[in-house]
């Protein structure tokens, strides 16, 4: 699925471009996550500067600075309902946050070395961490009570994520596989193992039937969780991936790397759609918001970006039935630099 540069096509006629709609300017060193909330009027970071940011999405609303964190915020996420913000640190712990003005937190020592992620469960109960112990934690969000560990992997565990329906785990090491786990039971149902190099980040699809794997190796790739296929192989960036975020509508997948780019994948055509140049220096994080009408990302250049989708209201397959695309699409892409995101 490697591109080739392409400034116009009519394949693209129907489709709006993603457009820059706001930067965000207030954290003193690399951005390392983010989050929307549900109702899409603020979005949460963390960032190497120990700090977690709280930025309002409507106009002259001003920003929360949270500081608490001993070390460096790793990951951060919004309980479902939006009344939460959990936030991971390399200080071993883990706060929850309520997002106002405030700012007030309970604290808990989650690991034995760097948390490295934090993800709720859809129904808001339950909170899943991973660490560089080589542990991946569940715990109830109720007084913080711990539930259990599972522990197979033999590295520094990146990323790990509850499925859409709460009942499978997907997880991200630096021992190169990818492992999904069976919450009831507890245990490994299986190991992708076809990643070169230490993986940074993984997800469910909304779908729940696939998950999509970033990796040190600068591709993406994403299975099918019943069958345990390698569905796609995105060979697309030049330098580590470090984060992932599938569309609400299940048709697309946003990239972020160390390349500097972004990079938006039709899920559907099994292909390369947009790059998006905003960032100086490497994306660390992306996320798209709760409806996929936003998605954001952030850099080491302490920057948060907002961005606006504009593709998303058209069914992409149908544009290509309409068009009756040729042969010429699969190196058909258009490639996008900030700061007004034209053509080039």
């Amino acid at each position: 699925v490697l591109c080739t540069l392409y400034t116009h096509s009519d394949l693209h006629s129907d489709l709006d471009d993603p457009t820059l709609e706001r930067h965000f300017k207030g954290h003193r060193d690399a951005i390392t996550s983010l989050d929307f909330s549900s109702n899409m009027k603020q979005i949460a970071s963390g960032s190497v500067d120990a700090c977690v940011m709280i930025w309002n999405t409507r106009p002259q609303m001003r920003a929360y600075r949270f500081v608490g964190h001993k070390d460096a915020v790793t990951s951060v996420q919004f309980s479902p309902s939006g009344h939460l913000v959990a936030s991971a640190s390399r200080d071993k712990t883990v706060r929850l946050w309520v997002p106002s003005v405030k700012g007030e937190s309970t604290v808990f020592r989650a690991h034995t070395g760097t948390v490295r992620s934090v993800s709720f469960s859809s129904d808001g109960q339950t909170l899943l961490t991973s660490s560089d112990d080589k542990s991946i934690k569940v715990w109830a969000v109720h007084r913080q009570k711990f539930l259990f560990s599972l522990n197979q992997h033999i590295n520094w565990v990146r990323c790990a994520r509850f499925s859409p329906d709460g009942r499978l785990i997907v997880s991200a090491s630096d021992d190169k596989t990818v492992k999904l786990w069976d919450k009831n039971s507890r245990e490994c149902i299986n190991s992708f193992c076809e990643h070169g190099g230490y993986v940074h980040h993984a997800d469910f699809h909304p779908s729940g039937t696939c998950i999509a794997a970033a990796s040190t190796d600068n591709t993406v790739k994403v299975w099918d969780i019943r069958t345990h296929k390698l569905l796609q192989h995105y060979p697309v960036h030049s330098a580590t991936v470090n984060s992932l975020s599938f569309h609400p509508s299940g048709n697309y997948l946003i990239t972020a790397s160390n390349d500097s780019t972004l990079k938006i994948l039709d899920l559907l055509e099994g292909r390369l759609l947009y790059t998006l140049h905003g960032h100086q220096g490497p994306a660390s994080c992306v996320s798209f918001s709760r409806t996929g009408d936003f998605f954001a990302s952030g850099g080491a250049d302490e920057q948060v970006m907002l961005w606006r989708t504009n593709f998303d209201s058209v069914d992409y397959s149908e544009v290509l039935q309409q068009k009756g695309a040729g042969d010429e699409k699969a190196s058909d892409h258009r490639s996008y630099s900030q700061p007004s995101a034209q053509v080039r």
